[in-house]
């Protein structure tokens, strides 16, 4: 009796080494490829030297070279202190953004507190100063209210009284 054995699937750990040999073989073969290029550039832009002669047409091609090598430093050197300065511009300008933007204050919340405890609050423990703000008040009193109040009462009661007597006399 042959029993059947249940497939075995790859585990995660052959997947991701599988997965890790295909990367390895693309990065290989994108260094090749850009190998390749840079040959092929420097074949069609830079010629080989003529290197037959004698000693002083060689110095020559040797200076020309030199100057050559020279005013592409220069030129190399000018372009790395254009990046650093628009560098230096870029991050000016980001802390300037961050400046503008500001902290964002939080909502306060409402605290009751007595003048007294704020004057407290404000000068420290060691002063002691009472201030009663409710004694500046203007005092007001509520008879004068209510004398008021009872002449309204009264002017529209006459006002009402008025106009009924001259509606009937008509």
């Amino acid at each position: 009796v042959s029993e059947k054995k249940p497939k075995r699937y790859p585990t995660l750990t052959k997947w991701l080494s599988l997965i890790l040999q295909i990367a390895a073989s693309w990065i290989e073969q994108e260094t090749k490829e850009a190998e390749a290029a840079k040959e092929a550039y420097m074949a069609e832009h830079c010629a080989a030297p003529d290197l037959s002669g004698d000693q002083a047409a060689l110095m020559e091609i040797c200076k020309k070279l030199h100057q050559a090598l020279d005013k592409i430093d220069e030129e190399r050197y000018d372009a790395e202190a254009k990046v650093t300065k628009t560098d230096k511009e870029i991050e000016d300008l980001k802390l300037k953004v961050v400046d503008l933007a500001g902290v964002k204050k939080p909502a306060l919340k409402k605290v009751r507190m007595s003048a007294d405890s704020m004057l407290q609050a404000l000068l420290g423990g060691k002063h002691k100063v009472t201030m009663d703000l409710r004694s500046n008040l203007k005092q007001v009193k509520k008879e004068v209210k209510e004398e008021v109040r009872h002449a309204y009462i009264l002017a529209a009661f006459l006002n009402l009284t008025k106009q009924f007597r001259f509606n009937s006399q008509r």
